[in-house]
């Protein structure tokens, strides 16, 4: 089964996870950004999700990471639960 591991940052509008991502790309520190702006608890370890299988996330989520680019920021991702930036870390199938 495939797993991953990642770090996202959960936001409420899609406009603030924008300005989050233009400002990562520019070289902010990702797990920065995410201690100070994410929802989820997981921003206090700097957005890391720490490893799951496939299926075990909701499915905009595992879409993005189950076969977007390694090492890349991605999103805005829309949920349930708000706008995401993810970081896929790591894949093995």
């Amino acid at each position: 089964m495939a797993r991953a591991r990642a770090r996202h940052i959960l936001v409420e509008t899609e406009e603030a996870c924008q300005q989050l991502k233009d400002q990562i790309e520019a070289g902010t520190d990702f797990a920065a950004m995410a201690r100070q702006h994410s929802q989820c608890p997981s921003g206090k370890q700097g957005g890391d999700l720490g490893e799951f299988n496939q299926g075990q996330m909701v499915p905009e989520f595992d879409q993005v990471v189950f076969s977007g680019e390694i090492g890349k920021v991605h999103g805005p991702v829309k949920t349930q639960f708000g706008y995401h930036l993810l970081e896929i870390v790591s894949r093995t199938a």
